[in-house]
């Protein structure tokens, strides 16, 4: 006796160790699995966080201005090391803006001075877009010289040396702007190719349109400049003007009305446009830019308020309109300064506040005078990170923490104005070929498209595969059943790359080619399938015997796949006889209905074949697991089979139904090959089952690696991410709260 107690004993010590270890062990897993969850989200927000973080714009050295007189222009090279100023008395200083200890270099120090002309002989000065950057003294006897800064890049020791140097075009000889040779009081110009143009304003009011070609000798290689003058007419005082990098507009101001004249390629000026500001509601103009790519007009204002306007599609053609405001206090504008690629623009007032926005974003990013300095003049370096202020004579260096501009919650998440388009809308256009693009990061298409992808994929997964759970877990017969679950059950194994492979490849050729069939099919299967199990119900009960109740739902096979081949073998009659031949043109033009040939349909198939086996295993497993005494009950108390399902099966099996439907909604709205491949990954807002769309995990998976890293278009596809991740966090949620719900409802049959 005691021997066996002591075994006893044993055996209970080794169960109750072993149970210690099961629960740790579960234990463990389910936190590594909570702590790898929130090791995601919190790495996600990390990722993302960047993109929402204020402007900042420190401090990092100032000087004395070097060179004499006024300062008529400023600028820097694009690493923020050097800097220029171009003065009234023809001279152009470049000085270093850092201190360089290894290189000798002090900010401040002078590198470079060259005088380009005497003073007493210039009349105007202008500089191109920034990201041309070119400058232009206007002098006596009408005419200009075109000067550049440049820098060249060696690395002496292993160490950037960045040197700079002038070049004056045209072999440093001035350009005949006017043949009458008058002084010019106003200039503007601009360049493309070999083209240079050039609209200036005599002292006497008129105003000139000068254009030089650049023609190379075919022989000798010698390039000569031919030169086109002409005079528009003009009433008024002219104050500003203005010309896109294209050379097609130029844009001159009288007071509150700015005149807008088309340039063709042939030199010939027509008026286009006359835009009126709203004295009342915006005040006087002050000063006049163009945006980076030169689509938006930025007009500021005495009242300190700023105007957008760019080109819109209308009735008469495309013509400038009012978009949108800023607001940069009260004090007026003095100068605006625009960013090299960015729709980013800084307004300096007239009471030296320094305000910073960004267009498109509508986004009011910095309002103060940066480190309590009253600017002046202002100027930004090609990669917008460091900003150069004239106040009182001293240059004062910044630097600007301004990277991701574009990005704010309504611009990813409201309609916007873009450029260009007619009016605000939901778009995600992330590159283009053109250096002018303005990136476009709403998030709502794509999101849409995650949802429109997974709506279509359970509307064609969800009732064939709980019909298919419920038939074999209740009805098949348990030798039928042993082969085509686990039948089913690897399905789910399919690699979604093959099913989106023969989805994009097979799938959509055939459904364009036989649309008519594939919709006969939706019908005419249904259909058939009634009436076969109405025609079997009148048949002899001793022909219906000889096939028990679990093996008869395969009598429907052959069948279903006759029907489907006389559907698909009608379909070019149907197209002939409905649709005159061509159901894609009768769609099109009659319907008013676009049609793709990867289209959500196919998507909804596709992906619907790879949900069914998720659904099917999980609501197959909660049928068959309903109690027998329950069903048997049923059965014992009177009810039929088909009572005793729908009153006692399905009200039990209720919790794991609605689990695997959400299960299948999660598969489905995380599925990425399959609509990377069937959809045509257009990311358009359409409930049209005939066209694609784009989705969060899709366009994760196409543009990620070819995005650059740190940059907006890289944080907004984790910020993609996230959303997806709180979309699966928000569904399992609500399936585990309603499942929860339904398991305390009915636990008591």
């Amino acid at each position: 006796m005691a021997s066996n107690s002591s075994k006893y004993l044993a055996a209970n010590r080794s169960r109750l160790l072993k149970d210690r270890m099961a629960r740790w062990g579960v234990t463990l897993g389910g936190s590594m699995v909570l702590i790898a969850l929130l090791m995601i989200f919190f790495y996600l927000l990390y990722v993302v966080e960047p993109i929402f973080r204020s402007v900042k714009v420190e401090p990092l050295t100032d000087f004395a201005a070097p060179g004499q007189g006024q300062t008529l222009a400023l600028g820097m090279e694009e690493q923020g090391e050097i800097g220029y100023r171009f003065d009234d008395q023809g001279l152009v200083t470049f000085f270093a803006v850092q201190d360089k200890p290894s290189q000798q270099r002090q900010a401040g120090q002078v590198l470079l001075q060259q005088q380009l002309l005497d003073a007493a002989d210039i009349t105007a000065f202008d500089a191109t877009l920034p990201v041309n950057n070119r400058y232009v003294y206007a002098m006596s006897g009408g005419r200009a010289l075109i000067v550049q800064p440049k820098f060249s890049v060696s690395f002496p020791n292993n160490e950037r040396l960045i040197e700079p140097y002038v070049e004056v075009l045209n072999d440093g000889q001035p350009l005949l702007i006017d043949q009458q040779q008058r002084q010019l009081n106003q200039l503007v110009y601009e360049y493309d190719d070999a083209t240079m143009q050039f609209a200036a304003v005599t002292a006497a009011g008129d105003l000139l349109l000068t254009r030089f070609n650049a023609n190379e000798d075919f022989l000798t290689g010698a390039v000569t400049l031919e030169a086109s003058y002409q005079q528009i007419p003009f009433n008024g005082v002219i104050d500003e003007l203005e010309m896109t990098p294209d050379l097609r507009q130029l844009m001159v101001r009288r007071g509150e009305r700015i005149h807008v004249y088309d340039v063709s390629s042939d030199g010939n000026v027509s008026e286009r446009q006359l835009l009126i500001s709203d004295n009342k509601a915006m005040g006087k103009i002050t000063t006049v830019e163009l945006l980076a790519g030169a689509s938006s007009i930025i007009i500021g204002h005495d009242s300190g308020k700023i105007s957008q306007w760019f080109q819109v599609a209308s009735d008469e053609g495309r013509n400038y309109q009012f978009i949108r405001s800023f607001d940069s206090g009260n004090s007026a504008v003095k100068a605006l300064v625009v960013e090299y690629y960015r729709r980013t623009f800084y307004s300096v007032a007239a009471d030296g506040e320094l305000n910073i926005f960004h267009t498109t974003s509508e986004a009011d990013l910095y309002h103060q005078r940066p480190a309590g300095v009253a600017v002046q003049q202002a100027v930004i370096d090609p990669r917008a990170n460091h900003l150069l202020a004239l106040s009182d004579g001293r240059l004062h260096l910044f630097d600007v923490d301004n990277e991701h501009p574009e990005v704010t919650w309504s611009g990813l998440w409201h309609e916007v104005w873009y450029e260009g388009y007619p009016e605000p809308q939901y778009t995600w256009q992330s590159t283009s070929g053109s250096d002018d693009f303005e990136p476009k990061f709403s998030l709502v298409p794509i999101s849409f498209g995650t949802i429109k992808a997974a709506a279509y994929a359970m509307l064609f997964a969800v009732p064939i595969g709980l019909a298919a759970a419920v038939y074999t877990a209740y009805f098949m017969s348990p030798s039928v059943r042993k082969a085509v679950k686990p039948t089913v059950e690897i399905m789910e194994a399919l690699p979604t790359v093959i099913l989106g492979f023969l989805a994009g490849l097979w799938l959509a050729p055939l459904v364009e080619q036989y649309l008519p069939g594939m919709m006969a099919v939706l019908v005419l299967v249904p259909l058939a399938i009634i009436a076969t199990a109405f025609i079997w119900s009148r048949l002899p009960t001793h022909i219906r015997s000889k096939v028990s109740d679990g093996r008869a739902a395969l009598l429907l096979m052959p069948i279903i796949l006759l029907v489907g081949y006389f559907a698909f073998g009608m379909s070019p009659l149907i197209e002939d006889w409905l649709f005159d031949g061509n159901v894609r043109g009768y769609l099109t033009n009659e319907l008013g209905i676009t049609f793709d040939q990867r289209n959500s349909l196919v998507v909804g198939i596709a992906m619907g074949f790879a949900v069914i086996p998720t659904i099917f295993s999980i609501a197959e497993d909660a049928v068959f697991s309903v109690p027998k005494h329950l069903t048997q009950g049923s059965l014992a108390l009177g009810a039929t089979p088909w009572q005793t399902l729908t009153r006692v099966v399905l009200l039990t099996a209720s919790p794991g139904i609605f689990s695997a439907i959400m299960m299948g909604l999660g598969r489905a709205v995380g599925e990425t090959m399959i609509v990377l491949m069937a959809t045509g990954n257009t990311p358009i807002m359409d409930w049209n089952i005939f066209e694609g769309m784009r989705t969060l995990s899709a366009n994760i998976a196409v543009e990620m690696p070819e995005s650059e890293v740190g940059s907006s278009h890289y944080r907004i596809l984790f910020l993609a991410a996230f959303v997806l991740f709180i979309f699966t966090f928000i569904f399992n949620t609500a399936a585990e709260f309603v499942r929860q719900r339904l398991r305390d409802k009915y636990s008591s049959m």
